[in-house]
């Protein structure tokens, strides 16, 4: 497998990832099976945008089994579970709330990079920058509950 560095976070992640959408609908057993499949080949890096609590219970169960620093895990901030669907956020509290589900469902103590989830418009961008939301991913930063910050757009 090809390892790159993760822009300036010093983070070596897999040329290759796996993506949350992957875990969607999977029994935790078909979760254990695809990260067994990657880690023997060698990817480590895991998004979990996905906000799905089944997910977020089995992928998480599934990594227990691996020391936490053999794998990447990018958390999303401001996606959150909204009566059984996924759905983009910038409410600070829905915000809170779902990234502090992450961390206790998938039985984390940190995440290594925390992305601000899906910016596409100047708004979006000036809403976060100018708000709660960026302060709140800073604070996070700073107790090393996150090691990086990021931002997605499509």
């Amino acid at each position: 497998m090809e390892y790159r560095i993760l822009g300036r976070t010093g983070i070596k992640v897999s040329a290759i990832g796996i993506g949350g959408e992957g875990f969607e609908k999977k029994s935790y057993e078909d979760c254990q099976a695809i990260i067994d499949c990657a880690f023997k080949e060698g990817i480590n890096f895991i998004d979990i945008y996905n906000s799905n609590p089944e997910v977020r219970n089995n992928v998480g169960k599934a990594l227990r089994k691996y020391p936490r620093r053999s794998f990447v895990i990018e958390g999303h901030l401001c996606s959150t579970w909204d009566d059984g669907q996924y759905r983009r956020t910038r409410n600070f509290d829905e915000t809170v709330n779902s990234f502090e589900d992450l961390l206790t469902r998938m039985q984390l103590d940190y995440v290594d990079v925390g992305m601000i989830h899906y910016v596409d418009e100047q708004k979006d961008f000036d809403t976060i920058f100018a708000g709660e939301i960026i302060k709140y991913a800073n604070e996070l930063k700073e107790k090393g509950l996150i090691k990086a910050i990021g931002i997605s757009n499509p």
